[in-house]
């Protein structure tokens, strides 16, 4: 006679060679697997202290490089600035407007860092029913404030 442990690991045994069988083969079978990213790694735990200090250093390194990227009070004025003297007339009521030929003038001028907001999909996402085809420049200076 079989203990009941045995028995049950003799179904566990029959089950997974029937539900492999019925699935299409093992998934170490499958090449598609191979091809798959892996996305997520574990923490590391309290006593692996080189892993959780590369960890710390990684993020701190990620966060100096997004860090750097932000534009500083002096580029926002300069942004500003540049926004307000190639302003296209006329205003509507007390509101600056910019044509595209404008906007892509002051994003030649305005610095490396502000290049990503000066896109054609960018002025598209601000134009609302503007006769002249202009974006309104303090829309637009808050957008790159909450963007960038």
């Amino acid at each position: 006679r079989k203990s009941e442990q045995e028995l049950k690991d003799e179904e566990m045994e029959l089950f997974t060679k029937y539900y492999m069988e019925w699935k299409g083969g093992k998934k170490s079978d499958n090449i598609s697997y191979a091809n798959i990213p892996r996305f997520y790694y574990r923490l590391p735990a309290e006593d692996e202290v080189l892993l959780q200090k590369l960890r710390e250093e990684s993020r701190a390194v990620f966060l100096q490089r997004k860090s750097r990227e932000l534009l500083d009070n002096e580029e926002l004025q300069n942004l500003w600035f540049l926004l307000d003297k190639h302003q296209t007339s006329p205003m509507i009521g007390e509101e600056a407007m910019i044509n595209y030929e404008n906007f892509l003038k002051v994003g030649e001028k305005a610095g490396p860092k502000c290049k990503q907001f000066f896109t054609a999909k960018i002025f598209a996402k601000l134009l609302h029913n503007d006769p002249y085809g202009r974006i309104s420049i303090m829309q637009f200076f808050n957008y790159v404030m909450r963007k960038g």
